[in-house]
Order: structure tokens, then sequence, then C-alpha cells
């Protein structure tokens, strides 16, 4: 296996690159479907060394080739190979017909179809469909899924679960739920969008030993988040250095009775390493701040003890627990006023939908919810078009974009989309967007780049949420990730 590369792309694209390399870089087709074969093969007895025997489900076009090339090496390698032909084998075309007529010169042979015969291995093979499919899944196809499905064997999709559409991760009726996708040339961005993390499982990604001019001048969809962003942003300090270099961040919401999530912020943002956190608060709100005393405070009784606030701050979360009383707006509209970099969550971020503006020294991070009316639209469409939602957010309201959820996007300016791959549903629970907005904001103090911090802070605030699920996903609190933000704010 080869390292995984940062770019997600259409299937459009990954087809471009197969093209390309067997056009001009003299790479056979068969060639790299053989290669395709030994990776999904190696990676499956990576998994389940105890594996003896499997079941490869081999569809119509070049995936179903993978699966025949599959089972051919495993019958090599002493393995019972039980092959079950989704479409008539004489219907195959070009590299896939090769890859079958050599599976049976080998020795092997194509078993009858029925349902019980997804029982017979110890792992499932899925090779029915691969990036092509963008129909709803029907027929003789459907029922292999549904036995794929209730067989109770692991399974292993070749290069996308069947039934994912390969751009949108949308289920084509039914989709096959792996435990390991094994993908090639390029990973796919229905694998990371819309039902994709929960039908792919694990993905393990081959090259296939392209050359690196395959990928030329060809830009990923989509970009995936790492650890070196969070480097990048936060490089180790002077020995030298003291609190007033590393940046004072003014949290702005906590109306009455919400005082929790202001709290919540500016914890996250002093344990992503600002120097100073101050709090501004409604008077009521005060009290939910006296258990963090490294937390400075403020009453905010109007915009003018606001601005006074904002001089000494060099950057604004505006919107934690803020509401929209008249006393929020009011406060929104002071925040806004002083022009300093800001990033804006939660009910700032419905003020601002309703009387809309573009800029380029914030962070917007909205959950589909908000994006919904910041777009005008539904919550089922943006989820059903998150990479179009962020980047027409971007467009509308300038700046930096993070739609949250499972597989935030982080849209840019100049840097364009990425998407964060780690998270886990133990996050989607009160508090962990405030969390997010300190995050952000307390690595924006550092480094002076909303961007670069927009994408650390996502992958920092995923990353301790993954550490902080270690001993269970269901209870975790956005307070047990805070404590976890140390480990991936210093991951050097």
């Amino acid at each position: 296996m080869h390292p995984l590369p940062a770019g997600l792309y259409a299937a459009a694209d990954v087809r471009a690159l197969d093209r390309r390399a067997i056009e001009s870089f003299d790479l056979p087709g068969y060639e790299l479907m053989t290669r395709a074969g030994h990776a999904t093969l190696n990676a499956l007895r990576q998994r389940w060394p105890e594996a003896r025997s499997v079941v490869v489900f081999c569809g119509p076009g070049n995936n179903g080739g993978d699966g025949y090339v599959v089972a051919r090496i495993a019958r090599a390698q002493g393995l019972r190979a039980h092959v079950v032909a989704v479409a008539e084998p004489a219907s195959l075309q070009g590299d896939a017909r090769r890859a079958h007529a050599e599976f049976v010169a080998a020795g092997g042979q194509v078993e009858p179809w029925q349902p019980q015969v997804a029982r017979a291995g110890d792992v499932i093979v899925d090779a029915v469909f691969g990036t092509g499919l963008t129909r709803e899944v029907t027929g003789l196809a459907a029922e292999c899924l549904q036995a794929i499905a209730t067989a109770g064997r692991p399974v292993v999709a070749v290069d996308i679960p069947s039934g994912l559409h390969a751009d949108t991760g949308h289920v084509l009726g039914s989709a096959v739920q792996a435990d390991l996708t094994v993908t090639f040339i390029g990973r796919k961005l229905g694998c990371y969008l819309g039902a994709g993390p929960d039908h792919a499982g694990h993905i393990v990604f081959d090259d296939l030993e392209m050359p690196l001019g395959v990928y030329d001048g060809r830009t990923p969809a989509l970009r995936i988040l790492d650890a070196s962003l969070v480097a990048a942003a936060l490089p180790a300090r002077r020995r030298s250095s003291h609190k007033g270099e590393h940046g004072h961040v003014l949290v702005i919401g906590g109306a009455a009775g919400m005082g929790g999530a202001v709290r919540l912020a500016g914890e996250a943002a002093l344990r992503a390493g600002a120097g100073l956190v101050t709090v501004a608060a409604h008077p009521h709100s005060m009290a939910a701040l006296s258990a963090r005393p490294e937390l400075m405070s403020v009453a905010i009784n109007s915009r003018d003890d606001l601005e006074r606030a904002v001089e000494r701050a060099s950057v604004l979360a505006l919107g934690p627990g803020l509401g929209r009383s008249p006393w929020a707006m009011e406060i929104f509209g002071a925040a806004l006023a002083a022009r300093k970099p800001m990033v804006i969550d939660a009910d700032a971020l419905n003020l601002l939908a309703a009387a809309p503006q573009a800029r380029e020294q914030w962070v917007l991070t909205p959950h589909p919810g908000e994006a919904a009316r910041m777009l005008g639209t539904t919550t089922a469409s943006v989820q059903d078009e998150r990479m179009t939602a962020a980047a027409s957010l971007q467009s509308r309201y300038g700046g930096t974009v993070v739609l949250k959820g499972a597989g935030s996007i982080v849209q840019t300016v100049h840097d364009g989309a990425w998407i964060c791959d780690r998270g886990n549903p133990g996050m989607a629970t009160a508090g962990m967007g405030d969390v997010l907005t300190g995050v952000i904001a307390g690595i924006a103090a550092q480094c002076g780049d909303l961007a670069l911090a927009a994408q650390a802070g996502v992958y920092a605030h995923a990353a301790a949420g993954d550490r902080a699920a270690a001993g269970g996903e269901r209870g975790l609190l956005a307070s047990d990730v805070i404590a976890q933000l140390r480990a991936s704010v210093n991951s050097r």
C-alpha cells in the first residue's frame, strides 16, 4: 500500500487518470486490473488473516473484472474462492472478459446463484458495481446486495461499495455496507460524502504504482485535512515567548441562561493555545464563568460595554449562546462594526442570514440548519449537496466557511475545499459547536491566518473528539473534547 494522497476525486476524474496512465504512460489496463486484484486480496488477508475462503460477487464491468482477479489469486494462494456472476460472463468485454477467462483457465468455476452462497466463505468480496453506477440497483444485482447484507460475514468492497454513487455518496436503492473498502488511483468523493462513511467502513488506498505524472494538472475536488495543517498553524514556540504574543480572543455571546456556551468556547480557545481569552456575556451569565479562573470576563449590558472590550482583542468569537433578542441584535451589530477578524457561529449566523453581507476576514461555522437559513433553502437540500452548499455560502458571504456535520467541509477562497474524515457520532451533542468556535478562534489568534486556523481547528477538534471517544461514544460531552485538545495542538 502507498501513502494516502490528500485528494478526493470525482468518478470522471478517476477515469481520466486511468486513461492517462494507459495512453500516456504505457500502463496496460489489464496490468492495472491485476494490481487492483492483488491490492484487494492483500488488504483482505491483512485485516482477516484467519480467513480460509472468500465469496466474490462479480459484476458486469471492470469492477467485476477486479473480482475475477481477486478470486484467481485467492485460489493460487490456497484459499477457497466461491464466485457469483452477477452478470453473464459472456457479456463481459475488454479487460473484464480477459480476467474471467484467466480465472476459468486457472481452474476456477462460477457457482449458480442462490442466496445462501453468500454465507459460503469467511469473507465476502463485493466487486459488483464500480464508479460508473448512476441508476438504482434492481433485479439480480439487488438480490445479491441483499444477500450480502444478511450473510453475517465481513465485507470488502472493491474500489467503492456497490450501490453507492461515486460522487455524492447517495445510496442508489440499496448499497453494500462494507467493513473495508480498497480503493484505487484516486480516492472517491462518494466514500466521504452523504451516506458514504456509513457504507465504506475503513478505507485503504492503493495508487497501483501510478507514475506521479499521471496526477499532474488534475485538481482534486476535495482535500482531506490532516495534522500537517495543525503543525503549520502552530509551530513550536520560542522559549522566550510570552502570552501577549499568542493572541487575545474575545468570546461574545452568553445571553441570560446561556453562559455555558461562552464558557465552553472560552475554555476551548485557551486549550487551543491562545495567550489570553476574555468572555463578554450578559450580566446574568457571569456566574457560569467563575469555575474557570483563567478566563477573564466582562458583563455587557449594551454596545458601549462591548466596544471597550473589543479594543484589546485580536480575534472575536461571536455567537455562542447569543440568542436573537434585542440585546443580542445590538451586541451583534457592535461586534460587526469593530471590523476585526472573527469566527461567527450559532445565533450570530441566524442574525447574519437575516441581513446578509460578505467579508473576507471571518470564518462562518454553520451546521446544516443554519446553512439552510443562510442560503434560503432546506436542511435536506444542504445535506444532499454539501459541497455545493459550502461553495455557495462562501460565494455569498465571503471569508472561510466551515459546513459542520459528519465530514465537515472547509471552503476557502484561495485554497479550495477540504473535508474532515475524523470525528465520531459521539460528538453529536450539545456544546460541540461552541468548542469548535473556540478552537478556531484560539488558533487564529496565534497564527493570524483565518483560513489556516479553520482548517487546523476543524482537524484538531475532530481528533480531540476521537481521543475523547476512546472510552465510548455514547455520553461524550463537549467538555470531554476540551480535555483532549492539548494533545491535538501539541502533536509534534
